[in-house]
């Protein structure tokens, strides 16, 4: 289907997580272990902020990731506090740098893996919602897109955690209604530069896998020599489709119908409802 990661805490060097880690997303974008496909080879994005206020930058690129070489030299190049980075394994729409993620809009990005079941039938029911004024920034045909600028019409900007479970909740209904039994399955990542909003949920109760890092404050006690820890920081967070290594203690998996909300150093779980609009 797709991987995905985000991070926020000290500046970090892109390569560190992309391209360094045993189990990189590169390396995942090959050889996925967790994932519904092995390859994930149909694009792929990077988006970063140089300030938590600024307008996120973006690359993507309809190439496979292991054979972007300007991916590479990105990557050694930029250092960011807060980055967000997909690759896609496309399922019904075609590979198009407009269909690549993470998506963006004013200050926010997003990215997804997972699917609407039967999307080509419950898509205009879907898209007609979306509110008018946010209707023209739509730049793809991706199911994914869709579903960020629903959860920017019911309210994404104000209330993350809420938007996106009235989001779920009127995508369930739509599928439903066209005879859809199990409309969603879904991790997906929002943020604005100052917080990371993370969840996982279907609507058949089995997601795609996804977890978050534990405290870098215990990981800095567990592994003292591991500099890429040191320079991360204490406060530091990482969510991620697969683990980047089989260090122990070190990583978290994410309850199914669970929201995390990663903001200043501090980490909260919530359960995730889907909400009738």
């Amino acid at each position: 289907m797709c991987r995905w990661l985000a991070y926020t805490g000290n500046p970090l060097q892109l390569e560190t997580v992309l391209f360094n880690a045993r189990h990189s997303l590169i390396d995942q974008s090959m050889h996925s272990r967790l994932g519904a496909t092995t390859t994930n080879g149909d694009g792929f994005g990077i988006g970063w902020y140089g300030h938590p206020t600024d307008i996120p930058f973006r690359y993507r690129c309809i190439q496979p990731a292991w054979s972007d070489r300007n991916l590479r030299e990105a990557a050694r190049a930029i250092h960011s506090p807060l980055f967000v980075a997909h690759i896609r394994a496309a399922t019904d729409t075609p590979s198009q740098e407009t269909n690549c993620h993470p998506f963006r809009h004013g200050r926010w990005l997003f990215a997804h893996n997972g699917l609407v079941r039967n999307y080509p039938k419950v898509r205009r029911d879907l898209m007609v919602q979306i509110d008018p004024d946010l209707f023209p920034s739509i730049e793809g045909s991706t199911d994914s897109e869709v579903l960020f600028f629903l959860a920017l019409t019911f309210g994404l900007e104000l209330t993350p955690v809420t938007a996106l479970e009235r989001m779920v909740g009127f995508v369930e209904t739509a599928g439903r209604r066209h005879g859809v039994g199990e409309p969603l399955n879904m991790t997906v990542c929002a943020t604005d530069g100052e917080q990371i909003i993370a969840v996982r949920y279907s609507s058949e109760g089995q997601s795609r896998s996804l977890f978050h890092s534990r405290s870098f404050r215990h990981l800095r006690e567990l592994y003292p020599d591991d500099e890429r820890i040191r320079t991360a920081g204490e406060n530091a967070f990482l969510v991620l489709s697969e683990p980047l290594s089989d260090l122990p203690g070190i990583w978290q998996e994410i309850p199914e119908s669970t929201a995390v909300v990663a903001r200043g150093g501090e980490i909260e779980q919530f359960a995730f409802e889907p909400r009738m609009n």
